[in-house]
């Protein structure tokens, strides 16, 4: 059964904080807020009928929804349960902040149908959430999950990268703290400088450098071969693609790419095939099902043209399709040897 969200925005909606990197209405596109007759129309114009072909997921996301006072939250809630005991969608998932969870509301949370709940961690060290102003602490993070799952929902935890403050150390403890927390999934987001927040004025002012999209990339794939390799599956890796954040002028610096997820799936893939390579004393024969071959071949073939380097005074290097390997893996042959190997660092790996 195919998984099929139905996004349902509320921008900065409930938030009682302004982070430094925050602005909302640039990265959603949306300035105002939702409403139930709005939100009973979105479900609508998704699904109609029941459908068991897909498994409909309706899912609010920015602001902090939980932040919200208790008569908007279930006014909100109040379509979607419709929707979910017309059997229409089978889930329902928010987002919301760390300092926002307490046992009330998990209760109306539950009355309501939700299953999932992200919290938008963003780091665990406690001097980069201060430097973003986030407004809760790496404790509040940890109690929040804690009691998660403590009433059984599903636990997503959001992450960002390039946050002021924020270096290879920061990062390390934040990913061996995040495995603490036992979550379900992950998403990873780089930091970006948008008009209208203070971090558009530092970066004006020279007191933020933002960090480069190879960086970004680098970094994104330390952390989601960390959770695979933890059991914990990385679900998204940078942010959706949108018309303000592709054409229009909000964006003033950053490590922004639509195709984010598939780089870092890439370099993964790089990172994981180059030592055979290297082993190698003649000529490679790479295999690769069909979905994987842009995750062998790299950006703009960038993986591929590294490989025939590495190859020179070796012999060839050939790619070759099959429908006898598993997604997720390659076969390399190197003469009369042969391994093979995982590229699908989404696939949970044994300790």
């Amino acid at each position: 059964m195919k998984h099929a969200i139905i996004p349902l925005f509320i921008p900065h909606w409930g938030c009682p904080h302004q982070c430094v990197f925050c602005n909302q209405v640039r990265i959603t596109g949306r300035s105002t807020s939702v409403t139930a007759q709005d939100i009973e129309k979105i479900i609508r114009e998704y699904v109609s009928v029941r459908d068991d072909s897909r498994y409909w997921e309706a899912a609010f996301y920015g602001g902090s929804f939980t932040a919200l006072p208790v008569k908007v939250m279930e006014e909100l809630l109040k379509p979607a349960k419709q929707a979910l005991d017309e059997g229409r969608i089978r889930a329902i998932r928010l987002s919301t902040r760390p300092d926002c969870i307490t046992p009330e509301i998990l209760r109306l949370l539950k009355r309501y149908g939700v299953k999932t709940v992200e919290l938008g961690v963003q780091s665990l060290d406690p001097q980069v959430l201060k430097k973003a102003e986030r407004g809760h602490t790496a404790e509040d993070a940890r109690q929040a999950a804690a009691l998660l799952r403590q009433n059984d929902f599903s636990v997503g935890l959001q992450f960002m990268i390039g946050l002021p403050g924020e270096d290879w150390k920061s990062m390390r403890y934040t990913a061996r703290q995040g495995v603490r927390l036992k979550p379900d999934f992950i998403r990873i987001y780089p930091v970006l400088v948008l008009e209208g927040t203070v971090l558009g004025q530092m970066y004006r002012a020279g007191t933020y450098r933002p960090i480069r999209l190879e960086e970004a990339v680098c970094k994104a794939a330390f952390m989601k071969r960390w959770y695979n390799h933890h059991g914990i599956g990385v679900i998204r890796v940078g942010l959706q693609a949108t018309d303000e954040l592709d054409t229009g002028h909000s964006l003033l610096a950053g490590p922004y790419h639509p195709a984010m997820g598939e780089m870092c799936d890439q370099y993964i893939a790089r990172h994981v095939i180059t030592p055979w390579i290297r082993r190698a004393a003649g000529p490679v024969e790479i295999v690769c099902s069909r979905r994987d071959r842009s995750k062998v071949m790299g950006r703009r073939r960038e993986s591929w043209i590294f490989y025939e380097e590495l190859m020179q005074g070796k012999g060839t290097i050939t790619c070759r399709e099959s429908t006898d390997i598993a997604v997720g893996t390659v076969r390399i042959y190197h003469g009369d040897k042969h391994v093979t190997v995982m590229i699908d660092e989404n696939v949970p790996l044994e300790n």
